[in-house]
């Protein structure tokens, strides 16, 4: 929905185990998850007329917020099938 928060957890709430596990143990998963959450934020507040910017910005943003969050679920299915019997 139109300025609703897409964090990661809620997203994908089977994985909230690993979603922690791998945000205090994972440089590169703790990066990804963090540039996220501020890509969120921003469209956020642009979605709400917080901050004004044109169309293409806007789209642009949430373009960079879609392959993040691809990222981050792949990163997610991959542990998930690595340590299957430690986060279901």
């Amino acid at each position: 929905m139109f300025g609703e928060p897409h964090d990661i957890p809620r997203e994908f709430p089977e994985y909230r185990e690993l979603i922690r596990h791998l945000h205090d143990n994972d440089s590169e998963f703790q990066r990804m998850y963090v540039e996220y959450h501020a890509l969120d934020q921003e469209i956020r507040d642009i979605e709400q007329n917080v901050e004004p910017v044109s169309d293409f910005y806007a789209e642009d943003l949430k373009k960079k917020r879609v392959f993040l969050k691809d990222q981050l679920y792949d990163k997610l299915r991959r542990q998930k099938g690595n340590h299957a019997s430690s986060y279901s």
